[in-house]
């Protein structure tokens, strides 16, 4: 007897022990990964790893567990992650948690998978919430569009089986069924074959249907061509934009059988999740339908707001306090389109086959000589930047760290020139130095001296200051505007031009490469317009998945259901090399295929009046209608590689290379003057 209880205490011991070490090796990847510190000590909130959305955990499921040991305050579940966060009213209850939940073994009921929680008490969390809450513009979502006896008429008209040697038979795709009605959509080029319309047109009974959403304004035009799609649990439709040149603007797409979450995602890189709930009506028109692509996310469950299983219109992920899983079920849509005559002549040529040869005759070619250089930094950089200074200077107010460090660490009293110093936000940040701006742009000139600093126009290859008269120099962001060599090792001799010997100049450039030592930089992982948001009970998510990270049990249905609406392997970026000088078109917050390359500006909040001369450098923008619908600008870049920056400071007689180092994105080089 005696053996026997030993033998059972030490398999308790080893067990224990496990436990220990799995809870261990969860909280370090969870600060390493994911920015969340556990405390050694009781708290009120606890974070529970392996039991996420992202692993296949549902709300009902974990707040069941958890309430069992106290009141529950706040049960947090950040999207496409494997853990969760829950606070109790007491910390008394949430060591009484910890100490039954830690290594407990629990079974996924909608996956019949199990799993092995590992709980850490934590201080403070906080969720970042980088999915955007505003419907694309153009878009609506019209719920209860039809009745279920409309719907369920309209799903018993398509025959799946009956007519599969008709010219209209369905067509089995990898992700889905398919079948087309007045014109057959071509998969092989993406468009119709306007000249064979298939035969009997729509179906009958969608026409009470399309004179209803005539009526009500949803389309300008009666469609004359219909897509029905039948996706299966587990299937989708990759990102897309339907062809310009192939149907008119307007498309309407109606949800049967089930709800679904559809991903549009902007060029620059934010994307939004769209909850379409079942009988209604997705109106894609303008922006949404022309810029953005949409897809479907091949996945079995969806990630929705819990309190409306899954109705609630708009994005699902605007709550990240009431979020669950939601099982797919079979859904038809029924999408149709008017398909189009002539020639697309939107205000977004940059994505519209009819325009895409105009595109390319507007896009400049690579400088070859001082005065084509001028010519394009002048209507690529320096006009670009008068028509955007307002929205730019509200976008810049938050100084680099290691700039403030270097402006802090000089000498009381010196004198420091910010050549190129945009808004002026670093002006300010050393009240015992004396500092000066200058920068090319009039319109940011102007916005320092509405902040009371001191500031003049000029260029970066001449500025009026007295040689041998500064203490210090920084150049941020500037030089990579200059589009050739000679021009960029002029910047840095002017820098040099205004240092006293022993003077140092700071030079940050934009760096070619954005992942570095196996970090990506913000550029990379920040998408546009998103914040930070803190929340009292909140969960910071990082950037990267934490499923290879965790104990085996913890891996499960991640990749499938975490996977992104483009994972990159089919991204095709627009700075691709092309075959001659014409310089490419960079895809924001995607990494650089070219050194040389035009890095679009999407403006935000101010229109051109009818009249106003327009910036060369906004040739997407197309037409005068585009003047007021927010225009895209180009601004040229040359972004270093690393070692270039180095090489160019060191080919100067005048100067010595402090120190250079890789920040965020940026090539940086600290000079001295001889």
């Amino acid at each position: 007897m005696e053996v026997k209880t030993s033998e059972n205490h030490l398999r308790v011991y080893k067990m224990k022990k496990k436990v220990l070490r799995k809870q261990v090796r969860a909280q370090h990847t969870l600060m390493r990964h994911e920015g969340i510190e556990c405390v050694s000590h009781g708290t009120q909130s606890l974070v529970i790893a392996n039991a996420g959305l992202g692993n296949g955990m549902s709300r009902q499921q974990l707040l069941k567990i958890v309430e069992e040991y106290g009141l529950v305050e706040t049960l947090l579940m950040p999207p496409n992650k494997p853990y969760s966060f829950v606070k109790y009213g007491t910390t008394e209850e949430a060591k009484k948690a910890f100490d039954a939940l830690n290594g407990k073994e629990v079974t996924l009921e909608d996956f019949g998978q199990n799993i092995v929680l590992y709980i850490n008490f934590v201080e403070k969390v906080f969720c970042k919430n980088a999915v955007p809450t505003s419907l694309p513009p153009g878009l609506m979502v019209i719920e209860n569009i039809i009745s279920p006896e409309e719907e369920r008429r309209m799903l018993e008209s398509i025959d799946w089986v009956g007519d599969e040697d008709t010219q209209n038979a369905q067509q089995t795709l990898r992700h889905r069924r398919v079948k087309h009605f007045g014109y057959e959509f071509c998969y092989d080029n993406n468009n119709v074959d306007k000249d064979k319309p298939l035969p009997g047109g729509l179906p009958e009974i969608c026409n009470l249907f399309l004179e209803k959403c005539l009526k009500q304004g949803y389309i300008k035009h009666k469609p004359d061509q219909l897509t029905v799609n039948q996706y299966e649990p587990g299937q989708g439709i990759p990102p897309h934009i339907d062809t310009h040149s192939a149907f008119e603007d307007e498309i309407i797409s109606l949800s049967l059988g089930a709800e679904i979450v559809m991903d549009f995602k902007h060029p620059d890189g934010h994307t939004v999740a769209i909850m379409l709930p079942r009988c209604s009506l997705l109106v894609m028109a303008g922006e949404s339908r022309y810029l953005w692509t949409h897809g479907i996310t091949p996945r079995k469950y969806d990630v929705v707001q819990a309190s409306e299983l899954g109705r609630k219109v708009g994005t699902i992920t605007a709550d990240v306090r009431d979020l669950t899983l939601n099982r797919r079920e079979t859904r038809t849509s029924f999408t149709f389109r008017k398909v189009r005559r002539s020639p697309c002549n939107c205000i977004y040529p940059s994505v519209c086959d009819s325009q895409k040869g105009h595109q390319r005759q507007l896009q400049p070619s690579f400088p070859h000589n001082e005065m084509e250089a001028s010519k394009l930094e002048q209507e690529y950089v320096h006009q670009v930047y008068e028509e955007i200074a307002r929205h730019f200077s509200s976008t810049r107010h938050s100084p680099w760290p290691r700039i403030v460090e270097f402006l802090k660490s000089l000498p009381k009293g010196s004198i420091v020139a910010d050549v190129g110093c945009g808004n002026g936000k670093y002006l300010g940040i050393n009240e015992d130095l004396y500092m000066v701006g200058c920068d090319r742009s009039k319109n940011l000139v102007d916005i320092c001296g509405e902040k009371n600093l001191e500031a003049f126009v000029c260029d970066a290859l001449s500025v009026p200051i007295r040689s041998g008269s500064c203490d210090a120099c920084i150049s941020i962001a500037v030089i990579h505007h200059f589009s050739t060599a000679e021009r960029r090792l002029a910047s840095i001799r002017e820098l040099a031009r205004l240092l006293r010997p022993g003077g140092t100049a700071l030079i940050y450039v934009w760096a070619m490469e954005q992942e570095y030592k196996n970090q990506k930089s913000k550029y990379l992982k920040e998408k546009n317009g998103s914040r930070d948001k803190e929340e009292e009970i909140s969960a910071a998510t990082a950037q990267r998945p934490l499923s290879d990270q965790m104990p085996d049990s913890g891996r499960r249905g991640l990749a499938r259901s975490d996977r992104p609406l483009n994972d990159g392997k089919d991204e095709v970026s627009s700075a691709e090399p092309v075959t001659d000088s014409r310089l490419p078109v960079h895809t924001n917050r995607t990494s650089f295929h070219s050194q040389d390359l035009l890095v679009p500006w999407h403006l935000k909040g101010g229109t051109k009046k009818k009249g106003e001369s327009v910036n060369t450098a906004s040739f997407t923008a197309g037409s005068k209608e585009s003047q007021e619908l927010s225009p895209v600008f180009h601004r040229y870049y040359h972004v270093f590689c690393e070692g270039e920056l180095e090489a160019a400071c060191r080919s100067l007689d005048c100067v010595r290379v402090q120190k250079s180092y890789y920040d965020q994105g940026n090539w940086c080089v600290v000079l001295e003057k001889l």
